[in-house]
């Protein structure tokens, strides 16, 4: 926890990092706190507003059945299991459970399709699948494609093929104990798309938590205070719903509220975070440009809010605005990605915002502009985000792709692929991308994925894939497709492009916008120009 103090610069030069030799995330966030059998944990209320609590003693009853049972099924130190689920109590147990179990955790949004559920899965060497009925449904399509999936457990009863898991973890001891992790031994996997290629798998070990600790402080104006009590829309198969809410909060012992959104309605997000007194959130820029769009929102639910951050894209001068209008708090910016994330934040406690920029570094972050070779820049200079290593909170590396791991680093600084700006006072602007990366809502998407998907459809030749800008989303995705001699552009075929997309991939990964065309601009050696097509907009 960050020490007190009244000023950001007193506060970042007298703190040093204290992560010790062995270190487990799962009896940190929830052994250390369940002597206090009273202390609540999550608070999940479902969407026909049912609501049910959970101290932290149960979930150590819980997650402790869960690592037995995992261990019974022969996963063993390091090995992958799947968590295939939405925000709910048996998600956050089985993040816990694995931890404790040695294992290393393998999360997978639920709204991933076949291709990417078979990737991921066969890529992670995954040995165990936590899922329900829908994630069963699917995973039952590409089972005969993952000879290392050995057993898939679902949340929901009476599944065929799979095991029932509260049926399952009933028949084990509650009593578990940990495995001795080191602070710098594999605990997560999340996967990321690049600009090229299959996406990639960043490999996180238990200090992560740690290192995300000092940035998620900042960002909610010094966490924890008396009353606080977490919640976001954004998924917790995500590194920003994990490591930016649900881990720390449990790491200060703060209660989470978890809520499932099938579609995210700002309403409801107003709703649910007055009816359970939310006092801090962190909000995704498209989330909050959403619910903008509610007519009277601070006077309908009233603001209870002490903290609320947002970060993945730009905010903007009339947003920020807004936010301080309608709940009464400065949004606190930060900025991070799944590889190192949590490096930068705002602080309205600590020093005032500035227009345009993202913060400054958390502390214990080393964030510098520097040049392509490594070199710091001054201020007003253009050049890449990078973060200095060592650092607890920087990915151990990409899982099976070593050259990608190399590629990332320039000496002893991770280069986050994003250019920004160094101003006086510590203060770093984001400028914008220098990959093909495209930020959609809050996502970092890969064309590579998609233009590989749509190449799968019989009616494609070619496919070239770039972000457009859109003022919710911040960008969304615009294929240019060729057709192959004998089908006809139209709407129809449109329409079963993107369902193609959606139904293979993820929802939030469809071309929005499809233009059928006759050649896609390309250099000598066959690469698309995406910037040509960025052109045409």
């Amino acid at each position: 926890m960050l020490p007190h103090e009244s000023s950001y610069e007193t506060l970042y030069h007298r703190f040093r990092w204290h992560v010790p030799t062995h270190y487990n995330i799962g009896v940190d966030v929830c052994d250390k706190w369940a002597g206090d059998v009273d202390r609540l944990a999550l608070i999940y209320e479902t969407r026909d507003g049912k609501i049910t609590r959970y101290t932290f003693s149960q979930v150590l009853r819980l997650a402790n059945r869960t690592a037995n049972l995992l261990t019974r099924q022969g996963v063993a130190r390091g090995d992958r299991v799947a968590i295939l689920l939405p925000q709910a109590p048996e998600t956050a147990i089985a993040h816990v459970a694995v931890y404790k179990a040695g294992a290393v955790v393998v999360p997978l949004f639920t709204l991933f399709g076949i291709d990417a559920l078979q990737y991921r899965l066969a890529d992670s060497g995954t040995k165990l699948l936590i899922t329900d009925a829908a994630g069963a449904a699917k995973i039952a399509q590409i089972r005969d494609a993952l000879p290392e999936l050995r057993a898939v457990y679902c949340i929901d009863a009476g599944v065929e093929g799979c095991q029932a898991l509260h049926d399952a973890i009933q028949q084990c001891s509650d009593e578990f104990e940990a495995v001795n992790t080191r602070a710098d031994e594999p605990a997560l996997i999340i996967y990321t798309s690049g600009t090229t290629g299959k996406p990639k798998g960043a490999l996180h070990a238990h200090r992560s938590l740690l290192g995300h600790l000092p940035g998620v402080e900042m960002s909610h104006d010094l966490l924890p205070q008396d009353g606080d009590l977490m919640w976001t829309p954004a998924d917790w198969a995500w590194i920003g719903g994990l490591m930016d809410v649900l881990m720390p909060a449990w790491h200060h012992g703060l209660p989470v509220l978890a809520h499932r959104f099938e579609k995210f309605d700002p309403e409801t997000a107003f709703a649910i975070m007055a009816r359970h007194g939310v006092r801090n959130a962190f909000i995704p820029p498209t989330a909050l440009k959403m619910m903008r769009t509610v007519t009277n929102s601070g006077q309908r639910w009233g603001a209870q809010l002490r903290s609320l951050a947002s970060g993945g894209e730009s905010l903007g001068v009339e947003l920020l605005e807004w936010g301080r209008e309608t709940f009464g708090v400065a949004i606190n910016e930060f900025y991070g990605q799944t590889e190192c994330n949590m490096v930068l934040s705002s602080c309205g406690t600590l020093f005032p915002a500035m227009p345009g920029a993202i913060g400054k570094a958390a502390p214990g972050h080393n964030v510098r502009i520097v040049d392509d070779q490594g070199q710091v820049l001054p201020d007003g200079r253009i050049g890449n985000i990078a973060i200095r290593s060592p650092d607890p909170v920087m990915f151990l590396g990409y899982w099976n792709n070593d050259q990608a791991t190399r590629e990332k680093y320039v000496g002893d600084w991770l280069l986050t692929g994003d250019t920004g700006m160094g101003h006086p006072g510590g203060y770093i602007q984001f400028v914008g991308r220098n990959d093909d990366v495209i930020t959609s809502a809050g996502y970092r998407i890969g064309p590579g994925p998609i233009e590989d998907c749509l190449l799968a459809h019989p009616a494609v030749q070619l496919a070239a894939v770039i972000g457009v800008p859109d003022p919710q989303r911040t960008e969304i995705v615009k294929a240019f497709i060729v057709l192959k001699s004998g089908f006809v552009a139209g709407d129809a075929l449109k329409r079963e492009l993107q369902e193609h997309v959606k139904a293979r991939l993820a929802a939030h990964e469809y071309p929005r916008e499809v233009t059928f065309v006759d050649a896609l601009p390309m250099t000598t050696t066959g690469k698309i120009i995406r910037r040509e097509l960025r052109a045409r907009g």
